[in-house]
């Protein structure tokens, strides 16, 4: 074995037996050859990686980097073949044809370099199946001298038609829809003043076919002539070797790379020669990374960093870079153009006289215009008659998911998480506690996390993990009021949201149900009807279970107040989903066991609110420390000895609250001891602020927005000593802050933006002592503010609107922003 894996030294014969450039290789051999080829090398390198795994010797320590890398690339050869012969034969060789192709290229890399002289028979015969059978010399590259600005492209890894070099771009697919999404992305690239443009989607959403499509463009090849370089970059980038095909691919001899960055720093060399000639644009495809990676982060701010003047570089990745160049987002297939590419994938027409429009526009919609379900469902149909196109549809609409349809889609969805830290990974599979397609509260995401994961209480690394997988477009985070100036609040009323799209949800929830169901440390659970699963409702003891994350969602035909048994010790977050028709909605009886709960979530997606019934099941939950109710009619609950001695926070979220709030016969502050946090939002039938409020001696935070009744805060406010945020955001009735409010010493945030009648402050609002932020947006009768304001003008900022700012700019610390309404997420 020392002569396997000994120090790397190649010699003269094995130098010249492997030189032949890529494209040589790709234009002697068919994808078929090169398939054979790999199978025969991994047969002959299964003996060799065993006796690497199986030794210990000093002499393998020392090639460590080597071994691993070696045992890496037959790992990912070994999982590439299984995945092809396993996949649909229609589809297998359009998936893996690029990744396979690339694989072989990554092998006779490796041989070239990292073999010694002395070689065994293995060594040998693998390094015949890496030469190429056609011995054409350079004859495909000697063209490129003639500068006849042809606009040569194909790729590094890819098969392609007409291929000069190794870091030219394949043909883009024969058939495409969409095309009009390149037009931006033609402008910016043509056009635009950006090094770096980033073209962002999911995995399968056809960003390397419109970036391929782009370098087929006449005006892009008339810019850059035959400065157009495509290199794939992967999950596990090597920077030596991509800048060694770039060298080779413009005739230039390879320097040596101690390291990645001798190489980057080489390659900018060779580009600003290149440059020279014509602009040129460098294509990386399919770039991983990012901070929550845990991959090594590919040096993308390196490139950025090249800056040769009207040069581009086009990025695909699923991952946005928000901090380098432009990200260009690949949008979403018009119904048109998905139906288009459907049927062209099954080979039909509109014309076809057995289609049947509904049903196609049906199995469109079940898609989700998602282009690679498109294809692999057409393909899937390809051919078949259209009774089984209707059973297809029959059978998803039955709850089973297109992703039952075929491996190879819910492949290439979860490599989008391979690479995902373990947490933020988490935090995606959660997600699939929510219906798809619905809005999901921030604030139930921030509690929630907070109490699985021990992240911060104020929802600073929740916020971080929503914007990271919505970089890795898993989730659409949708801000209805852009607002720069208070992105630290605005996540507490309906300004942002999340949506989930129903392939993402059921990737989810498939991630989330690899154990048993017992076992599952998250169980979904989606009810239709009264229908319950047999492993539930058949039981003859309760059902036990160990997830720590419960959800559960009903139809408006489940009645609820048939609830099963079942027993959930371990449950420290429960959400439950449901729309009904009934004017109540009665909380499950198992609910008493849960002696771990710390976070209710409970929310109406219906169209009537109902009453919530049942509510004394809260007060056998010790541990319960945050509610978050949405769209329901909370009962008299003062008139009733629930105590939630150890809640901590309550959102209510256009919720009846009303008669709960100022009916009562016992004390609220006795039955919530430890209430800290109270947000309110549309909460429409709220008609005044509750004089029990401020005896809730341990609130810190009092957030209140778009209730347009209330006309004036509680007498007794000052009494909340407590008090660190009160936020009175769009209450449009209010026409005065109470002057008790300055006894709120420990007050470090207040927002009155939106309440229109307000026309004046306190007058004592210089005693608020540690007042840092006052938010007065959309105030437009308060012209000016009292005079004792005067003695926070050190630490105290405003922010405003922009007209208002030339009041106070010379006294305080003006911020005017212009808070915009969006309805493009519509």
């Amino acid at each position: 074995m020392e002569g396997i894996i000994g120090k790397v030294v190649v010699g003269k014969a094995i130098e010249e037996s492997a030189k032949p450039a890529v494209d040589e290789v790709k234009k002697a051999l068919g994808f078929g050859e090169i398939l054979k080829r790999v199978k025969s090398i991994l047969k002959l390198m299964r003996p060799i990686v065993d006796s690497i795994k199986q030794s210990s010797s000093g002499e393998l320590d020392r090639r460590k980097e080597e071994n691993e890398k070696l045992i890496q690339l037959f790992e990912e050869g070994e999982t590439l073949i299984r995945k092809h012969s396993m996949s649909h034969y229609l589809v297998s060789n359009w998936i893996y044809r690029g990744k396979i192709t690339a694989f072989y290229d990554s092998l006779r890399l490796f041989y070239k370099y990292h073999i010694p002289l002395k070689q065994s028979k293995d060594i040998m015969e693998i390094l015949a199946l890496l030469e190429p059978q056609s011995k054409s010399g350079n004859g495909g590259a000697s063209g490129s001298g003639s500068g006849s600005g042809s606009g040569r492209i194909g790729s590094l890894g890819s098969e392609g038609k007409g291929q000069s070099g190794g870091c030219s771009a394949p043909d883009p697919p024969k058939f495409m829809v969409g095309l009009d999404m390149m037009i931006k992305l033609k402008k910016l690239v043509v056009e635009g003043d950006a090094t770096v443009v980033v073209v962002t989607a999911s995995g399968g959403c056809g960003k390397t076919a419109i970036v391929l499509k782009l370098c087929q463009d006449s005006d892009v090849k008339g810019k850059f002539k035959d400065n157009i370089f495509y290199i794939t970059v992967s999950k596990v980038p090597n920077i030596k070797l991509m800048a060694r095909k770039l060298f080779e691919h413009n005739h230039w001899s390879v320097p040596e790379f101690e390291t990645d960055e001798d190489a980057i720093n080489e390659l900018k060399k060779l580009l600003e020669n290149q440059a020279q000639k014509a602009p040129f644009l460098l294509v990386l495809d399919d770039v991983w990374g990012g901070p929550d990676s845990v991959e090594s982060e590919f040096p993308l701010h390196k490139f950025v960093e090249f800056k040769i003047p009207k040069c581009r570089i086009l990025v695909t990745s699923r991952y946005g870079f928000p901090k380098i160049g432009i990200t260009y987002e690949l949008g979403s297939l018009d119904a048109k153009q998905a139906k288009e590419l459907l049927l062209h994938s099954a080979l039909l027409t509109d014309e076809d006289k057995d289609l049947d429009d509904d049903v196609v526009d049906k199995i469109v919609k079940k898609c989700s215009r998602f282009p690679l379900a498109l294809k692999v469902v057409g393909g899937l149909l390809r051919g078949l008659p259209v009774d089984i196109w209707k059973s297809q549809l029959l059978e998803w609409s039955e709850g089973h998911s297109i992703l039952d349809s075929e491996e190879d889609l819910l492949d290439c969805l979860q490599s989008s998480l391979a690479s995902m830290k373990a947490k933020l990974k988490d935090c995606f599979m959660d997600l699939g506690s929510f219906p798809d397609d619905k809005k999901i509260q921030i604030i139930a995401l921030i509690d929630m996390w907070a109490q699985l994961y021990k992240l911060d209480d104020n929802g600073v690394h929740a916020i971080s993990n929503l914007h990271k997988l919505s970089l890795h477009n898993l989730l659409n985070l949708v801000v209805t009021r852009r607002d720069p100036m208070d992105q630290d609040e605005s996540w507490y009323d309906d300004n942002a949201f999340v949506l989930q799209h129903d392939i993402l949800r059921d990737l989810a929830i498939r991630q989330s149900s690899q154990e048993s169901m017992k076992e599952r440390k998250r169980l979904f659970l989606d009810l239709t009807g009264n229908k319950l699963p047999d492993w539930w409702s058949q039981q003859n003891q309760p059902f036990i279970i160990k997830a720590r994350l419960l959800s559960i969602s009903t139809d408006e035909m489940f009645c609820s107040s048939s609830w099963c048994n079942i027993e959930a010790p371990e449950v420290e977050v429960l959400i439950i989903n449901f729309q009904t028709k009934e004017k109540h909605y009665t909380l499950p009886e198992f609910m008493k066991q849960m002696v771990k709960l710390k976070v209710l979530v409970v929310t109406n997606y219906g169209f009537s609110i109902p009453e919530l019934s049942n509510f004394l099941v809260l007060g056998s939950l010790p541990s319960l420390k945050r509610i978050m109710l949405e769209r329901v009619s909370i009962p008299t609950i003062c008139n009733t000895t629930v105590a939630l001695k150890n809640l901590e926070k309550m959102t209510l979220v256009m919720c009846k609250i009303n008669k709960a709030f100022f009916y009562s016969a016992i004390k609220i502050p006795e039955m919530l001891p430890n209430l800290r946090e109270i947000h309110l939002d549309s909460c429409n039938d709220l008609l005044g602020f509750p004089e029990w409020l401020c005896d809730l001696g341990q609130l810190r935070k009092l957030s209140i927005s778009n209730c347009h009744k209330p006309s004036a805060l509680p007498e007794g406010i000052g009494r909340l000593k407590n008090l660190q945020l009160l936020r009175l955001h769009a209450c449009t009735k209010l026409l005065e802050l109470r002057e008790a409010i300055v006894s709120l010493q420990e007050l470090r945030f207040l927002d009155v933006s939106g309440c229109s009648r307000l026309k004046k402050l306190p007058e004592q609002m210089g005693n608020l002592c540690n007042l840092r932020k006052l938010y007065i947006r959309r105030c437009s009768r308060l012209t000016e503010l009292p005079p004792s304001s005067m003695d926070l003008n050190k630490q105290l900022k405003i922010i405003c609107d922009p007209e208002m700012a030339r009041h106070w700019e010379d006294h305080y610390d003006v911020t005017h922003s212009r808070n915009e309404t969006t309805l493009t997420w519509l």
